[in-house]
């Protein structure tokens, strides 16, 4: 296997990968010359083109989140208020099950392509599967740039609508107490927890505990850790270390992250989405039960004598608490090199990530971080994440991204498309094996 590459760069608020030599195409392609154009364009001269070209179009986009189907609504009402004649309208669909990138294929090799954009996750897939075979295209909105003060030649390959965070939470009731991240993987300790090959950011976090600055923040917990839990986990990092070389890993930590890795696939519980999972961590009958999930999902708990949010406690937030608070994933908006509204697909995506009503679908919830430095600040101004749960909720109280990404912070676990995608081949297989015979 090739030697990994770690290459993760801040976009101000959120981690994305870059690339200064992007891939040169022989030719480009009719959406590619459109993007290339806009990219220079100013948010109201782009809107001036969508109202031109989709004025009377129902126009379709695809995405990971049906949220797309708010801010599309809200993006055509922010047209018709520039120019009252425009009647175009958009349809959002979500596909399950992973099911989007076939979808998209299927929709590209069409002789009459549907969707104009996407919103989609899991930058591994995208990589591979959207970007290297040309199915989708990246437009980086001149006003997103200038924020995060990027010039054409490190735009990054993906552009980032957020940076959404899955965390470690416990359930309070019966005492548990976690105070390293080793102890979710001690002596048969099983997490709830979406199924990796179900929801493949979720396998994306255990490639990215290889890379140094994971792994290195592992040992560093794990040095933290009393004697005879270190005697418990040593069998399991003795025989990493021989698999580190042999997958050619480059960090000499990587035993660490491949050690957590295996003991939480060997032993968590598999279940089918995160809301289910929140409804029943925070019950009483819970008690001691613990998950890695999404943190806005704390925002939907309905306050009841059997449950309530005050059940549960966010681990990273816990005094004393050492090691990773959880992961962070990134939803991306692409162009369709197919589009047949490509000036609007421009116009839209510029629109949800430099404009507090159109990012304001996912951002009126904590957990969700705008890669745009201004947009966030503007958005925390709107809806006051960090003072959301006040004393009444504590677990609400969202200490924003540059906490959580933090190393004396959340120590959150970031998504780098890159490497996920170098290290998958081995470590996709690898985890496999390890689920399938646990």
């Amino acid at each position: 296997m090739k030697k990994s590459i770690f290459m993760v760069a801040i976009a101000s608020m959120a981690l994305v990968s870059f690339s200064c030599n992007k891939k040169a195409d022989v030719k480009k392609s009719a959406v590619q010359e459109i993007i290339e154009q806009a990219e220079n364009m100013s948010f109201d001269e782009l809107c001036k083109k969508a109202i031109e070209e989709s004025k009377n179009a129902t126009i379709k986009g695809i995405g990971n989140s049906s949220r797309g189907k708010t801010a599309g609504a809200a993006f055509v009402k922010y047209l018709a208020s520039i120019d009252p004649s425009y009647q175009g309208k958009i349809e959002w669909s979500q596909p399950k099950n992973n099911s989007i990138f076939t979808t998209l294929n299927v929709d590209y090799k069409s002789t009459n392509p549907e969707y104009f954009m996407t919103l989609i996750q899991d930058g591994n897939q995208i990589e591979s599967k959207m970007m290297d075979t040309g199915v989708l295209r990246t437009f980086v909105p001149k006003e997103w740039a200038e924020a995060n003060k990027l010039s054409k030649s490190n735009y990054p390959d993906l552009l980032p609508l957020q940076t959404l965070n899955k965390v470690f939470m416990y359930n309070n009731v019966g005492g548990a107490k976690f105070t390293n991240c080793w102890d979710f993987v001690y002596n048969g300790a099983s997490g709830l927890y979406m199924d990796v090959n179900s929801e493949l950011v979720g396998k994306n976090f255990l490639y990215m505990l290889a890379a140094d600055k994971y792994a290195t923040w592992l040992k560093n917990a794990f040095d933290k850790l009393p004697a005879e839990k270190q005697a418990f986990f040593k069998p399991t990092l003795d025989e990493c270390a021989t698999l580190a070389e042999n997958f050619g890993l480059e960090s000499p930590n990587a035993k660490y992250g491949l050690a957590f890795a295996k003991l939480w696939v060997q032993n968590y519980n598999e279940q089918t989405d995160d809301g289910p999972i929140c409804n029943e961590l925070v019950t009483k009958s819970a008690a001691n039960e613990f998950a890695l999930i999404v943190y806005s999902k704390l925002r939907s708990v309905s306050e009841t004598s059997e449950a309530s949010v005050n059940n549960v406690s966010v681990a990273a937030y816990e005094p004393g608490y050492t090691g990773i608070g959880g992961y962070g994933y990134c939803h991306y908006l692409e162009v369709m090199d197919s589009s047949p509204y490509p000036w609007t697909a421009c116009a839209f995506i510029s629109f949800m990530v430099t404009k507090v009503d159109g990012f304001s679908a996912w951002g009126k919830d904590m957990g969700g971080y705008s890669a745009n430095p201004i947009l966030a600040a503007e958005n925390e101004a709107k809806f006051h994440h960090s003072t959301a749960g006040g004393t009444e909720f504590p677990a609400k109280n969202d200490k924003g991204f540059d906490w959580w990404a933090g190393e004396n912070g959340g120590e959150l676990v970031i998504e780098d498309p890159a490497y996920c995608a170098q290290v998958s081949i081995d470590l996709g297989d690898w985890i496999d094996i390890i689920r399938a015979g646990r």
